[in-house]
């Protein structure tokens, strides 16, 4: 996602407090909303992916390995 559609968000959050939006706003601002959250979860599932975790016996696993993507699209 781009700083130029965080700031159109921002634009339209702003003016929906000043003097409401039209209907095609609403709907601009809903897939906008939409882009933003879907980009911010595969942000944090692609750090999560890269996080390893030591196990108790020595061993280290991998969390992108361990919940593999393939389980997640079940």
């Amino acid at each position: 996602m781009d700083e130029l559609k965080i700031a159109r968000i921002n634009e339209l959050y702003r003016k929906s407090k000043a003097e409401g939006l039209t209907e095609a706003e609403k709907e601009e601002q809903k897939l906008l909303r939409a882009e933003y959250i879907e980009s911010i979860r595969r942000n944090l599932r692609s750090q999560l992916d890269n996080i390893d975790i030591q196990e108790k016996d020595g061993s280290i696993t991998n969390l992108g390995d361990k919940f593999d993507r393939k389980k997640r699209a079940n």
